[in-house]
């Protein structure tokens, strides 16, 4: 059986990966990078674990996608991350010159989009669609930070 791989199909895998940060006790952000549609980095954030504010889950995942593929550019490539990534990491997508960044629930506090910004943030080629499994991601996301309060 042939499985239809679209967004939908890699956002889950993205949750999959938040999933994985929720149980380690990280905010729940899943990342995925996809190239000729087969995953070639997967990534949560590890913030906590690592202590470092920059182990965003988008950021390890272009780390771990650069090496995969001994590129500096991800051109072809396509991101899946559960939430609006921040503007540290829409700066490192910026420079990956990734292809298409597809992410779930918009984040209002600390999503790139919160600042206004009169130019679009990602490198000019790269294709952005949002909110695919939105409603998953945010539930994830207030689940986490209710049973923190």
């Amino acid at each position: 059986m042939d499985v239809l791989k679209d967004d939908t199909y890699f956002m889950r895998k993205a949750l999959e990966q938040a999933e994985l940060a929720f149980e380690a006790d990280e905010v729940p952000v899943g990342a995925i990078i996809v190239q000729n549609d087969e995953i070639i980095a997967r990534a949560y954030n590890q913030v906590e674990l690592l202590k470092d504010a920059t182990a965003h889950a988008e950021i390890i995942a272009l780390t771990t996608a650069f090496a995969a593929m001994g590129a500096k550019y991800l051109p072809d490539a396509t991101l899946y991350v559960t939430l609006e990534p921040c503007l540290m990491c829409a700066g490192a997508l910026y420079w990956s010159k990734i292809g298409r960044i597809v992410y779930g629930a918009s984040d209002e506090k600390n999503g790139y989009s919160r600042y206004g910004l009169e130019q679009y943030p990602f490198h000019p080629k790269t294709i952005l669609t949002k909110g695919v499994l939105a409603d998953e991601a945010a539930f994830l996301m207030k689940s986490f930070f209710k049973a923190k309060r």
